[in-house]
């Protein structure tokens, strides 16, 4: 490496760029475990077919990773949370999953998802300077 070399560092990466770091990344990791990464999401419609809940995700190497949860503000309360997750461990089951895994910072749900038996595996402090980010695990092994 030329020892005079500077870091370029922007807030509008090419997503050319990006990708290939991603791909670059990826590919050191199939030397390791095997190309299993599927999208996973789960949503609720209403009558005019609108979303009016859903979850994100992914499962890879035996784990459902939760990305995003909503629910719109006239639904909650309502148990539609709760189903997505649900929808979203079993299918991750059938796909060979015995964990999950999802972060919620403290001002959003992290009761929820202790209600549903994720526990706290680690934390940070300091978000926006007065909020906590907490990582949460579940085991789907016992699940049926």
């Amino acid at each position: 490496m030329n020892k005079t070399m500077n870091p370029e560092i922007t807030d509008f990466p090419l997503e050319a760029d990006d990708d290939l770091v991603i791909n670059k990344t990826r590919e050191y990791n199939l030397q390791f475990v095997e190309k299993d990464v599927k999208p996973l999401s789960v949503y609720f419609r209403d009558s005019e077919a609108n979303i009016i809940a859903g979850l994100t995700g992914k499962t890879y190497w035996n784990w459902l990773h939760v990305e995003y949860l909503w629910v719109s503000e006239s639904e909650r309360k309502s148990g539609l949370g709760s189903k997505l997750v649900s929808a979203a461990e079993t299918e991750a089951i059938k796909r060979g999953c015995t964990g999950s895994t999802l972060d919620t910072f403290s001002f959003q749900a992290l009761e929820f998802y202790q209600k549903l038996g994720y526990s706290i595996a680690g934390s940070l402090e300091g978000y926006s300077g007065k909020h906590q980010r907490y990582y949460l695990e579940k085991s789907l092994e016992n699940i049926i």
